[in-house]
């Protein structure tokens, strides 16, 4: 049966797992699919146009149909069902047999379950696939990262589905352990941010500029073909441009204003401060989906609270400057996600190369963009770079851009429009190239009444003063 035997299974038939699985099948792979409900390996069935893929409903029957090393790819939500997943199938695999998750899982758990797996004699390792639906079935960035003999076995499946870029495949090896997940995690708060900085930009277009729909479709499709070239950007201009058959106004308008999320933007929050490192952009992002959702109090407290009489001085009516000040911000959104990254990297010792990570993000996932072009061309040329605000070629276009940054900033603060993401990449921004912070009367305060000490610009050692007399 082994000649005959399927090369990959994939546990899970959603959209996400049977899209992998067609694509699979489309480069010529042999592969299976396995689901508890029916109808779902029946759709796989029905979809299942080209090559040789075949969905079951036993577990056992499915397991059995895989060829050996089996490799069996789990693409269900993460947490308790993963888990759940697992159990199932561990006692069906043999010695030298391969789970992958494909899932959001959170990294810990990914270390966790590498290490029970391990144990039982079962390759491992966690892989962030990015690019929805569309990006599963033509071509997704994936971020595998574990067991580097384990992904040996499915790497040529892989390289071959995953989106292309100038004829390079979007996957590599990430790193060992947990790397693939992590690295997908931040991923993802990137995206966080980069959404919420689109939104804002949106806000200021629709409240400060007051541009109709027409015209703020007509501005993001400018925009797309230029710098700020990106798949967020794309799908940003579509949206202003979709109405409802017999509907005279954007379908947007009709949808609520409650932003919901999965978590990993919040993961990559906590993780940052856990190790220290700040990421404003992305802990604004995650911070007002989560105002989004409170949206009684927000109608209650805007009778209360009036819009500032709005000055026409105060409003940026230069579409070029909002174009900078979302480049810039973008630019920092990216610089933010890289650095934690690198610092991860040094902690959970990821060995991660950051110039492959830009690399395949540049197509198939959520956040490609013309900039991550960039991103790979400064780490290239510098694969110790501390931060990609540090690159002279970044920080030409940064400086270049900053004069619109500041102008789009002030106005909309004057005006009354919320621009927080806007606010925070600015203020980092400023913070960062401070070569002098006034972190020294914070340590004085600290010193003053709790006695934490502070050490001394020129002097070696730690030292404390008694600030008041007793």
């Amino acid at each position: 049966m082994q000649g005959d035997a399927y090369i990959l299974g994939m546990v899970g038939l959603g959209t996400m797992g049977r899209n992998l699985l067609l694509n699979m099948a489309d480069h010529g792979f042999k592969v299976a699919g396995y689901d508890k409900d029916a109808t779902k390996v029946e759709l796989l069935g029905k979809e299942a146009v080209k090559g040789d893929v075949k969905g079951f409903t036993s577990l056992t029957d499915f397991i059995q149909n895989l060829q050996r090393p089996r490799a069996v790819m789990l693409l269900v939500p993460a947490g308790k069902i993963v888990d759940s997943a697992i159990a199932d199938i561990a006692p069906l695999l043999d010695k030298g047999d391969l789970i992958i998750d494909g899932g959001n899982s959170h990294f810990s758990d990914t270390n966790r379950r590498a290490d029970e797996l391990k144990a039982k004699g079962l390759h491992f390792f966690g892989m962030g696939v990015s690019g929805g639906e569309e990006g599963a079935r033509k071509g997704p960035s994936m971020m595998p990262g574990g067991d580097p003999q384990a992904y040996k076995v499915v790497q040529p499946i892989f390289e071959a589905i995953a989106a292309k870029v100038k004829g390079e495949p979007c996957v590599t090896y990430i790193g060992p352990g947990s790397a693939g997940h992590f690295v997908k995690m931040v991923h993802n708060g990137i995206e966080y941010a980069l959404m919420q900085l689109i939104a804002e930009t949106y806000e200021v277009m629709q409240k400060g500029i007051g541009l109709s729909g027409e015209e703020i479709h007509a501005t993001f499709k400018k925009w797309n073909a230029g710098r700020l070239q990106s798949f967020l950007i794309e799908i940003t201009r579509d949206i202003f441009a979709f109405r409802e058959p017999g509907v005279d106004h954007l379908l947007l308008e009709d949808i609520k204003d409650e932003a919901r999320s999965k978590g990993t933007g919040k993961w990559t929050s906590q993780v940052a401060m856990d190790l220290q490192l700040p990421i404003p952009t992305i802990d604004t992002a995650v911070a007002m989906r989560d105002l989004s959702k409170y949206k009684t109090m927000r109608v209650a407290a805007s009778r209360i609270y009036k819009d500032p009489k709005r000055n026409e001085a105060h409003i940026q009516k230069s579409l070029t400057a909002l174009e900078e000040a979302l480049y810039f911000s973008t630019v920092i959104a990216y610089a933010q996600g890289m650095h934690l990254l690198s610092q991860a990297s040094k902690e959970f010792g990821y060995t991660l190369q950051m110039e492959k990570i830009a690399l395949i993000w540049r197509g198939g996932c959520i956040i490609r963009s013309t900039f991550l072009e960039d991103i790979y061309q400064a780490y290239k040329k510098n694969t110790a770079l501390e931060h990609l605000l540090l690159d002279a070629g970044i920080a030409k276009k940064v400086n270049e851009a900053t004069a619109g940054m500041r102008s789009v900033v002030s106005s909309a603060a004057a005006a009354g429009i919320a621009a927080p993401a806007y606010a925070a990449s600015l203020s980092y921004f400023d913070t960062f190239r401070s070569a002098r912070m006034p972190s020294n009367l914070i340590q004085a305060q600290r010193d003053y009444f709790g006695a934490h000490t502070y050490e001394r610009n020129g002097k070696d050692g730690v030292f404390h003063t008694q600030w008041f007399k007793k």
